[in-house]
C-alpha cells in the first residue's frame, strides 16, 4: 500500500473535478449545456458550480479526490498520488478555468420540457391541482429531464434557490436531496399574509397533502405558513441537549413574528419522538401543539384514506 503524507492529501483536496478533467483527461470531459459538463463514461454524472453529482448512483462531491475514490474505485493513497503526481506538471490554466466558481449554488437537474409525469404522480397521491399549479408557477416544483423525478425547491428570504429534493415518480421508491442542498432552506409555502402560525411536516408531499385537506374542507389552504423538515428529525438521546431542526431554526429566524407551531409529523416511533423533542425544546419560547394525522402513517396516507385512493406500494 503506497504511503502519502497529510500535506499530499491536503493538496489533492484542493483540486476540483472540472479542472482535473480539463488538464489530465480532456477526452473524458463532455460539455452538456451552459456551465454544466458530463463525462464520456458516465453520462448521468454532471459537473457544475464546483460540484459534481452522479445522479444514477445518488452520490456526489466537490473534489477530484472524491471522484477518483467514489466513481473510479481508487483507494485514498492511489487517488492522492494520481492527483499529486499530475499537479506537479500542471499546465498553464486555460481561460475557461479562470472564471470564479460560485460554491453556493445548487446542482439542480435540468428541467423536462413538460411536467406531465410529475403531475400524474402527485395527482395519483391525492394532491389537488391548485396546489400543484401554485408550486410550479412559483418555481417550487418541476419535473427533471432525466428520470422524470419531482424536484421540490426551497428558497432563502431573497428568493434564491438553496435546497432541492428529488422524489421518484415511476413507481419505484426514490428520495434524495440535490447535491449542494442547504437543509436550512427546505421546501415551504408562505401564508398569504403575515401570519403568526407555522405548520411543520416531515416531507414536501405531506405538506401538500395537508394543504389539499384544508382546501377540500373549504378552508384557505394558505392561511398559515407551512414548512417541510426535509426528512426525519432525530434528537439526541438526552432530548434537553438537542437543538431544533435546521430548517425550523432558520425559518423562525427569518419570520420572527411566528409564535405558534403545529406539528404534523408521522405516526411512527421516529415521528412521535421528534414531536416530543420539538415540544420540549421550543415550548419556553412559543406555543407548540402536536396534531399528527388522525389515520395512517403520515399526512399523505390520511389524505388517500379520505379520498379512498388505493395505491400499489412503491418498489424499493
Amino acid at each position: 500500500m503506497p504511503y502519502v503524507t497529510p500535506e499530499q492529501i491536503e493538496r489533492a483536496k484542493q483540486m476540483d473535478l472540472l479542472t482535473y478533467l480539463q488538464y489530465y483527461e480532456p477526452h473524458e470531459l463532455v460539455h452538456f449545456s451552459g456551465n454544466v459538463y458530463t463525462t464520456r463514461t458516465h453520462d448521468s454524472l454532471k459537473i457544475s458550480n464546483g460540484k459534481w453529482c452522479w445522479w444514477s448512483r445518488s452520490i456526489g462531491g466537490r473534489s477530484a479526490l472524491d471522484y477518483l475514490i467514489k466513481v473510479r474505485g481508487m483507494t485514498l493513497p492511489e487517488a492522492v498520488l494520481q492527483i499529486d503526481g499530475q499537479a506537479a506538471i500542471m499546465l498553464p490554466v486555460p481561460p475557461n478555468a479562470q472564471e470564479p466558481i460560485n460554491q453556493g449554488n445548487l446542482l439542480l437537474p435540468e428541467k423536462n420540457k413538460n411536467n406531465d409525469r410529475m403531475i400524474a404522480y402527485l395527482s395519483g397521491r391525492g394532491i389537488h391541482s391548485d396546489l400543484i399549479d401554485y408550486c410550479i408557477r412559483t418555481g417550487r416544483l418541476y419535473e427533471s429531464r432525466e428520470y422524470h423525478n419531482a424536484v421540490f425547491i426551497g428558497f432563502d428570504r431573497q428568493g434564491v434557490p438553496r435546497y432541492g429534493t428529488l422524489r421518484g415518480t415511476c413507481g419505484r421508491r426514490f428520495a434524495r436531496d440535490v447535491c449542494g442542498s442547504d437543509k436550512h432552506y427546505s421546501f415551504s409555502i408562505p401564508s398569504r399574509s403575515e401570519r403568526q402560525r407555522l405548520h411543520l411536516f416531515e416531507s414536501a408531499i405531506d405538506l401538500l397533502s395537508y394543504g389539499t385537506l384544508e382546501l377540500l374542507s373549504g378552508r384557505n389552504w394558505r392561511q398559515d405558513c407551512c414548512l417541510s423538515l426535509a426528512g426525519i428529525y432525530r434528537p439526541k438521546k438526552n432530548i434537553e441537549e438537542s437543538t431544533p431542526p435546521a430548517a425550523l431554526v432558520q425559518y423562525l429566524k427569518d419570520f420572527p413574528s411566528i409564535d405558534s407551531i403545529v406539528l404534523h409529523l408521522d405516526n411512527d416511533a421516529p415521528g412521535r419522538l421528534a414531536a416530543k423533542a420539538i415540544k420540549i425544546i421550543l415550548s419556553p419560547t412559543c406555543t407548540v401543539s402536536d396534531e399528527p394525522p388522525k389515520r395512517g402513517k403520515d399526512c399523505n396516507d390520511y389524505l388517500k384514506i379520505a379520498l379512498k385512493i388505493r395505491q400499489p406500494p412503491e418498489r424499493e
